[in-house]
């Protein structure tokens, strides 16, 4: 197995470092990991652009999943990417656009693309799978309340 180059060491150690920092959740940290926090959630089809719009996401996320964390499986590296594959777990406490807290955990498997310029973080791309996360979070509602709570989800 080929060692990794230099550049490719110091994107890993920041990516490696970022995601630690979303499990501390020291936001801040996260943040200066990249010098225009940019977030593309390829599932919802949502962005967030700007320190601003990523700290209302981290801040949204983190009232629904106060206790998300990340178990990295494999990192790999392309030409302008790490590319993380991991498992993201935590529990339903809070409300998460408009769906009311479950109290269920979750354990979905994702693929983010750390896309760089350079040494430069530009983006974090991450991929997973909508529907697998949202049927962990309904297990146990009652079937005749599932369309008032999915259907502020699909709004």
């Amino acid at each position: 197995m080929p060692t990794p180059t230099d550049l490719q060491a110091r994107r890993e150690r920041l990516v490696l470092d970022h995601f630690a920092d979303e499990t501390r959740q020291d936001f801040d940290a996260v943040l200066h990991t990249f010098p225009h926090p940019h977030y593309e959630i390829v599932a919802t089809g949502e962005v967030f652009d700007g320190q601003e719009a990523v700290r209302q996401y981290y801040a949204a996320t983190r009232t629904a999943f106060p206790d998300q964390r990340h178990e990295i499986i494999q990192l790999r590296h392309a030409e302008d990417a790490v590319v993380v594959e991991f498992w993201l777990l935590g529990t339903h406490r809070g409300a998460l656009k408009g769906l009311p807290a479950t109290g269920n955990t979750f354990r979905c498997r994702m693929v983010a693309f750390f896309i760089f310029e350079g040494d430069t973080l530009v983006c974090e791309r991450p991929y997973f799978d909508s529907l697998s996360l949202l049927k962990q979070l309904l297990v146990g509602v009652p079937p005749a309340a599932l369309p008032a709570l999915v259907g502020g989800l699909l709004a």
